[in-house]
């Protein structure tokens, strides 16, 4: 199993984020992922870590489709991927109405058939095969309107690599059946190796080399209780907070988990302001099934489960040098 380092957003890393992801490379961590969402953008910290280590890959765990049209997508992947020697890995998703339509101003219907869309032109650019044409519906090139000027484009730089490799991140059953057809990997979120079969149907499409990197936030510490308290801080916010009252996919994931009654609690109790009380009604169970915490020997034997997965990567969910030397003394 290979190992990923999770920086999040930007803002939220250590005082010196390049020494942990020097640090992560030189324990042979396969890739170090960056995040966006309503803040910093998600491809100049690659630019900025990419320019700075020589082996490790970088990813965008995830890159807003809303935020780009397919073709800056692309021009942004050839970009870096010939800074960084072909060492770029597309983590895309749809984000949530929220964002979509109160942020980039962007309609959010019809995400899977606009993700897939998505990245067929991306696709199409980067090999290079003929001038881009596509007739939408959701991104017409050449645009169908305005001046009729329009003319089909051919990108002018040649990409590096004529396949960079696209992940998607996704949560419902359909989302993540579309992705082992049209992408190279899946980014899940929340996930617990002990309720993996709720997938099975999902990933029976799954191809040869396809990879499943997921994020599992670790916590080295004696107190099991305290060390569970970050885990079920984020597990409240994104519960409670990270999507509509009447239409939150992560709330959606967490029902389909087996967690219903306690989700919907900590819903309510979010979104009546009553933080402290939202967080302390995420079930323990769940925060523990999703993360690696506690002593050294406990996140050892807790290691096992998720060797029983498909899981390809465990995106390590913490920037503490003791627990990056751990999780690669374990799996690497």
């Amino acid at each position: 199993m290979k190992l990923g380092l999770a920086l999040g957003y930007w803002g939220s890393q250590p005082a010196n984020p390049l020494e942990v992801v020097l640090q992560a490379e030189r324990l042979g961590y396969e890739t170090a992922w960056f995040a966006e969402a309503y803040g910093s953008d998600v491809f100049s910290p690659l630019c900025w870590f990419g320019s700075q280590t020589s082996r490790i890959k970088l990813g965008t765990a995830v890159m807003q489709i809303s935020a780009r049209t397919p073709a800056c997508t692309a021009m942004t992947m050839a970009t870096i991927d010939h800074l960084c020697q072909g060492r770029l890995v597309l983590g895309i998703g749809v984000s949530g109405p929220q964002v979509v339509e109160g942020w980039y101003g962007q309609p959010f219907p019809k995400p899977l058939a606009r993700t897939r869309e998505y990245v067929e032109i991306v696709r199409k650019i980067l090999r290079r095969d003929a001038p881009v044409e596509n007739p939408g519906p959701h991104y017409p090139l050449p645009y169908p309107g305005g001046t009729g000027l329009g003319k089909p484009l051919k990108l002018i730089v040649h990409p590096l690599r004529r396949h960079i490799p696209i992940y998607l991140g996704a949560e419902g059953p359909k989302n993540v059946a579309m992705a082992t057809e049209i992408a190279d990997g899946w980014l899940p979120i929340f996930v617990s190796p002990y309720r993996f079969g709720i997938y099975d149907e999902s990933l029976r499409g799954m191809k040869e080399g396809f990879e499943i990197a997921t994020v599992v936030p670790v916590n080295l510490s004696d107190d099991v209780a305290q060390a569970l308290m970050p885990i079920k801080a984020n597990l409240g916010f994104y519960i409670g907070g990270m999507g509509a009252p009447s239409e939150n996919f992560h709330l959606n994931l967490i029902v389909r988990m087996g967690f219903e009654e306690p989700a919907r609690k900590v819903q309510e109790l979010f979104l009546a302001g009553k933080r402290a009380e939202a967080i302390s009604a995420v079930p323990d169970e769940l925060a523990d099934e999703i993360s690696l915490v506690g002593p050294r020997e406990r996140i050892r034997e807790r290691l096992a489960a998720w060797r029983e997965t498909p899981v390809t990567q465990i995106i390590v969910g913490s920037q503490d040098p003791a627990v990056l030397r751990l999780l690669a003394e374990e799996l690497l």
